[in-house]
């Protein structure tokens, strides 16, 4: 019994590091779910950018020298000065932009591993606890049965109640021997005779012989 507590203290201390494991799951799914949001955000303000771009790169591909943005003119050299820098920069963006998909992608990998580790540990703490009910239930089955094989039984208590019922049975049968020596049967069906019997009933019964026809010398002529 103190081993099977040892054994579910030790389950217990279990906790701690799903915990920990669980903690940093989670924080893993928000800055996840932040970094997805960011990139998102990036990769719209990048379209918008492309398309700044191919605006400004059409423009330069006609024969004008002057083009208006805005209500503002401005010249040839400066909308290709214009275009390089925001190239430039596009393709920064677009290579951070890249790197961090990339990223992004490494923490996806490294989550799916944690909630993959996190899925195991509590289903083998759950398996853990399942196999400690059933070992404490079987501990109670055989401490039960050991309680039950150790219980012994007084066996002069056991000696004299055996013979206190032999005697008893003896005490009876001499008792009715004596009843039948005497002529009582007890136990019988009473039954009486009819000079038990009493009142008109029995003088009735008597005077005609139980209910036989009288004879003939028993009839009185007179009646």
């Amino acid at each position: 019994e103190f081993e099977v507590d040892r054994a579910r203290q030790m389950v217990e201390e279990l906790m701690p590091d799903i915990k920990q494991c669980m903690t940093v799951v989670a924080e893993q799914r928000v800055d996840i779910k932040t970094a997805t949001r960011d990139i998102a955000e990036r990769e719209l303000a990048l379209r918008t950018q492309k398309d700044a771009l191919l605006a400004l790169r059409n423009d330069l591909g006609g024969s004008g020298d002057h083009f208006v943005y805005s209500n503002i003119s401005y010249s040839r050299s400066d909308v290709e000065h214009d275009l390089t820098q925001r190239f430039e920069r596009f393709k920064v963006a677009e290579a951070a932009l890249k790197r961090d998909r990339q990223i992004l992608a490494a923490y996806r990998d490294k989550l799916y591993a944690n909630e993959s580790t996190l899925e195991g540990m509590l289903t083998q703490r759950q398996e853990l606890e399942v196999q400690l009910a059933q070992l404490e239930a079987r501990v109670e089955q055989v401490q039960a049965a050991e309680t039950v094989s150790n219980l012994e039984i007084d066996n002069s208590n056991l000696s004299g109640a055996k013979e206190l019922i032999r005697d008893l049975n003896r005490q009876l049968d001499v008792r009715e021997a004596l009843l039948d020596a005497e002529g009582r049967f007890p136990g019988l069906i009473p039954v009486k005779t009819a000079d038990e019997l009493s009142g008109v009933t029995a003088e009735v019964d008597l005077y005609f012989g139980n209910g036989l026809q009288p004879t003939v010398a028993e009839v009185d002529p007179a009646a």
